[in-house]
This record gives structure tokens, C-alpha cells and sequence, in this order.
């Protein structure tokens, strides 16, 4: 009797021992940080249809867009699935503004304005041109609205970025605008 007490007690200490061992491998790996080194955006696929961002990044005329972008910390939300419907400004769009407007949005502090304005560009759902119907209202991934138009057979969203080019992606469709869309202001 006095062996199998023994026994046991070997067999219990071996059970706690082994048991505190993993815990602590496991609690020590659990709280290492974990590094990410890139997210959507980062997967290199030339085979496949263009994302949302990547037909902006092949666009010459859409430079301050993917800065704006970039600074907004969206470039992998906007390279998901989607689907989207992006209204892209152009650079000539963006430099309509008045001046400083561009620069004073890129700044750290003015993340969440710049966020805003350039969700306000970006539906969820893919919306083509064929199902547009006169006073169309689409909701925004800002929680806003815009409004589309058709006058002289062009598209125009909210009564003034004329939809002039639209390039389809993977992820969505790009419409090219010749305006910034402004979100109306809060009440």
C-alpha cells in the first residue's frame, strides 16, 4: 500500500509539474507581440483584375487620392472583397479645393475629417451606371448620402462631380469624378 501511495505522489507531482510548465510556455507566448507586416494590400497577384486601390495607384490622375488614402490608414479596408463603388476624384478635383485644404486634411490631427471625406466617396455595394435612375440616392460608408443625377446624358453626383470615366475592379467599380464629394455638415 505504502508503494502505491508513493507511486502516486510521483505521478501527481510529474501531472503539476508538466501542467505548469505548459501554462507557462503558453501564458509567455500569448502575451509576446504578435508582428503584422502587412494586410490585404500586401498580397502581390498579377494575374488577377485590379482592386479599388490599385486601380487608383495605376492612375497617374489619381495621385493625391492614394496619398489621401494612405493617410487615412484605408488602403487595406478599401483592397478586401468589397464589394465598393468608389467616386475618385482626380488630382485636378482635389486642386479645385481651396488652397491648403489638401495639405491641412494630410496632417495626423485631421485623420478622422480626412476619414469622413474620403468614405463619404465610397459605397458598400456595386451600383453600374446601367441601373442609375434620375434622383438616386446611395448611402455612404460615412453614414451620408449622395445623390445622382443625369443631365444631358452624363451622371452627376450631388448636383456636381460629373461621373467621367469608370473603370470596373475586382473588388467594386471606380467611377472617376472631376469633384471632391464634401460631406454635408452635422446638425
Amino acid at each position: 500500500m505504502q508503494r502505491i501511495l508513493s507511486a502516486s505522489r510521483v505521478i501527481i507531482f510529474f501531472v503539476l509539474v508538466s501542467c505548469n510548465s505548459s501554462t507557462q510556455q503558453s501564458s509567455t507566448t500569448a502575451n509576446d507581440p504578435v508582428e503584422i507586416k502587412a494586410g490585404q494590400s500586401a498580397v502581390v497577384d498579377d494575374q488577377s483584375q485590379k482592386n479599388v486601390v490599385q486601380v487608383a495607384i495605376g492612375s497617374k490622375d489619381h495621385s493625391t487620392l492614394v496619398t489621401a488614402v494612405q493617410a487615412a490608414g484605408l488602403v487595406d479596408v478599401l483592397s478586401n472583397a468589397g464589394p465598393f463603388t468608389v467616386f475618385a476624384p482626380t488630382n485636378a478635383a482635389f486642386a479645385k479645393l481651396p488652397a491648403g485644404t489638401v495639405e491641412d486634411l494630410l496632417k495626423p490631427e485631421k485623420k478622422d475629417a480626412l476619414t469622413d471625406i474620403l468614405q463619404y466617396h465610397v459605397s458598400v455595394g456595386v451600383f453600374k451606371t446601367d441601373l442609375f435612375t434620375d434622383g438616386q440616392v446611395i448611402g455612404q460608408v460615412n453614414g451620408g448620402n449622395i445623390t445622382i443625377t443625369k443631365k444631358d446624358g452624363k451622371f452627376i453626383v450631388n448636383g456636381k462631380a460629373t461621373i467621367i470615366a469608370t473603370v470596373p475592379a475586382s473588388n467594386g467599380i471606380v467611377y472617376v469624378i472631376d469633384e471632391v464629394l464634401l460631406p454635408p455638415a452635422s446638425k
